[in-house]
């Protein structure tokens, strides 16, 4: 399977690594438990079976779209089927659109089969992921939020990227020359 992800700004980058290393640092489930050097912040926008050559050439397109600034609104919960801890982008017109243009691509050239719901237009959920457990209600309670920084008020979204589930592999998705 490949994900189709983007990267934050440097600072915002910063900002959610220490959110990760705060709930660590209290004993809950954290991202920064996660020592792959593929693991960074990151907003996932689809997941295919393979980037065929239709999808590359928008993703293409995507990617010249970049830098893209987006609200952060604050911290969510998600219980579907793991708990989520993340904090929230704000889907705007832009975001909403750079979303739809990915869903597209990959429904366009994938086996409906093979895609997650969650990441169709009509459910998708703009959200950075802080921490990660099977365990439900794993981030229950208000002392989690009294833990975590404030998050930015914006971050910049700047690099397309691409990881290959089978593999480990990153690739960035550069725009055409």
């Amino acid at each position: 399977m490949r994900t189709v992800e983007l990267l934050l700004d440097e600072a915002a980058d910063l900002a959610v690594r220490e959110a990760w290393w705060r709930l660590a640092d209290a004993g809950l489930p954290s991202q920064a438990r996660h020592h792959s050097p593929t693991n960074s912040p990151h907003l996932t926008l689809a997941a295919c079976p393979e980037l065929t050559a239709p999808i590359r050439w928008e993703l293409a397109e995507v990617a010249a779209a970049l830098p893209l600034p987006v609200r952060v609104t604050g911290v969510v919960r998600f219980e579907r089927p793991t708990s989520v801890l993340a904090w929230a982008l704000h889907l705007d017109p832009a975001l909403a659109a750079l979303h739809d243009r990915v869903w597209d691509a990959v429904v366009s050239d994938s086996p409906p089969e093979t895609l997650n719901p969650l990441h169709a237009p009509a459910r998708w959920s703009p959200h950075i992921t802080l921490g990660r457990s099977r365990r439900a209600g794993a981030f229950a309670g208000p002392r989690v939020f009294e833990l975590l920084p404030a998050p930015p008020s914006s971050v910049r979204l700047t690099t397309l990227r691409s990881y290959d589930t089978e593999t480990g592999t990153l690739e960035v998705l550069e725009p055409r020359s």
